[in-house]
């Protein structure tokens, strides 16, 4: 049955004339291992701990080195790459997440230069405006370019470019950013790296494959059935960036120049940072791999994990995990620390092993639907790499290190006086007495980043917060603090609105009558 599926596939990908041989090539190996059933079963009494040399406490790497000249040399050896294929569609917003700057209600043709303004960016403002003419700002959806403003106007990618900027500066050093994006990205993305040409910084950006969604009822590609635009198509997850960045020329690029790591990060993690110390123990005790994990706390019990299995240090997901130990896979008791998906890897080692095709990760497979058609997407995560690196290891780094912006829960709290900005790196605000940060769930009228924003007049003071939940038509205005534990949940059909300058401390708010007692 495999087999004969694979027959009818290969000659129906061969005639798809929009991605390349190796794109074909990688595709098709990818379906043949996902019907043959291909995978490694879990003994769960094979699992141990790992130690801690296999998982390193950060507090043992040597300190940072002193003499500038080493450290130019040693962060001459790296690159940093962001991973960038991602939409901010779960926020509401249908371009590059990372170039991200929010944009509140605006309408029509008339308020072009209230945008042009807010922007901030590369595009030509006469082309910019001349693209609002042409475009209603609809409720549902944002223009392509809109996107998300982390802190003081600026985006991701700004954040991004200025740390570098600020690590070249600093020890007069060329660390380069490249940018993997996906055919969702890609197009916006090349447009506002325009405005760094004259930054401090090599920018290079490259594409990750782009794969057809395959027809769940006979396993052909869409495309092959007439769906030619961008439905018919996905990028494999963040784990195709190995052979993408092969594929690209940038590889060979980078060892040319002497690179020997590259530090991978999702764009929207604002902790993921260049840190001296964890490159430093990579390039003296040779690891060709390492991943960045934390301590687990509750939010985060789902997380893949590391685990020593057959001698090798090996990621386990929740996914992989038999269903009579997915309590204890959750427990923070036993698997005490999670992926942030910041990792350091040897370039030579990726050459070597994306050659020799041994790069055989867990395949993910993911359901969707597109216009009533049932299709499957087959996805590698770059983290299940990791046992196929020689000396691969872990890092156990302060929770700092992971602060992603998923929800605008998320944005809530980085654009808070939780932090702060300074030369580009969001810090945490020394105020803060508690290690954690506060627990917040809005309701769905949040969900999107630009109605997020237009229910608060101003971030509230938050430093003192320990949770906060919110619900139903809420809208906070400004000035306002927040302590302790706070719940605001307004009733059915009823506007609540918490007032400028209120301190809500260990307070349940159900109506007006409530901010009165």
């Amino acid at each position: 049955m495999a087999a004969a599926k694979i027959e009818k596939l290969q000659p129906a990908v061969a005639a798809l004339d929009q991605i390349s041989e190796n794109e074909k090539s990688g595709f098709v190996s990818l379906v043949s291992r996902y019907l043959s059933g291909e995978a490694d079963q879990i003994e769960w009494s094979k699992i141990q701990t790992p130690t801690d040399k296999v998982v390193v406490p950060y507090d043992s790497l040597a300190p940072p080195l002193e003499d500038l000249e080493a450290t130019k040399k040693l962060l001459n050896k790296l690159a940093v790459l962001k991973l960038n294929g991602g939409l901010g569609t779960t926020m509401g917003c249908t371009g590059p997440k990372s170039l991200c700057i929010v944009l509140r209600s605006l309408w029509k043709s008339e308020v072009h230069p209230v945008l042009i303004k807010l922007v901030r960016i590369v595009v030509n403002p006469s082309d910019l405006a001349g693209y609002i003419k042409n475009y209603t700002v609809h409720e549902s959806r944002l223009p392509d370019w809109s996107v998300i403003e982390v802190r003081n106007g600026f985006t991701f990618l700004d954040l991004i470019v200025i740390q570098i900027e600020s690590l070249n500066k600093k020890y007069g050093c060329n660390v380069p950013l490249l940018l993997m994006n996906s055919f969702n990205t890609h197009d916006d993305t090349l447009k506002i790296v325009e405005k760094y040409a004259n930054s401090n910084i090599e920018i290079h950006t490259f594409n990750q494959s782009q794969y057809p969604r395959l027809v769940v009822e006979d396993f052909l590609p869409l495309p092959s059935k007439g769906q030619t635009g961008k439905d018919g198509w996905y990028p494999p997850g963040h784990g195709d960036v190995f052979p993408a960045l092969k594929n690209s020329g940038k590889l060979d690029a980078l060892l040319s120049q002497g690179k020997e790591y590259v530090f991978v990060a999702n764009s929207d993690n604002l902790g993921a940072i260049v840190d001296i110390k964890i490159l430093n123990h990579l390039v003296n005790n040779q690891n060709e791999y390492c991943m960045e994990v934390t301590p687990k706390t509750l939010a985060d019990v789902k997380g893949g994990t590391l685990i020593s299995y057959e001698g090798r240090v090996q990621l386990l997901e929740i996914a992989q995990v038999p269903d009579a130990h997915v309590n204890e896979f959750k427990s923070i008791e036993k698997f005490k620390i999670f992926n942030t998906n910041n990792l350091w890897v040897n370039l030579k080692a990726i050459k070597r092993l994306v050659e020799a095709d041994a790069l055989k990760m867990e395949i993910i497979p993911n359901p969707k639907e597109v216009d009533g058609v049932k299709v499957l997407q087959l996805e590698t995560a770059a983290g299940a790499a990791i046992r196929f690196f020689n000396n691969a290891i872990g890092i156990n780094v302060p929770r700092s290190r992971f602060l992603p912006v998923k929800a605008t829960s998320d944005l809530l709290l980085v654009q808070s006086d939780l932090y702060k900005l300074v030369d580009g790196f969001v810090v945490r605000n020394t105020a803060r007495k508690i290690p954690a940060n506060p627990s917040i769930e809005l309701g769905p009228e949040f969900k999107k980043v630009a109605d997020s924003l237009s229910r608060f007049k101003s971030v509230p003071s938050i430093v003192d917060l320990d949770s906060l939940k919110v619900s139903g038509d809420v809208w906070f205005g400004a000035g306002i603090t927040l302590k302790g534990n706070v719940a605001i949940a307004a009733k059915s059909g009823v506007k609540l609105q918490i007032p400028d300058g209120a301190v809500l401390e260990n307070k349940v708010i159900n109506g007006p009558e409530d901010l009165r007692a």
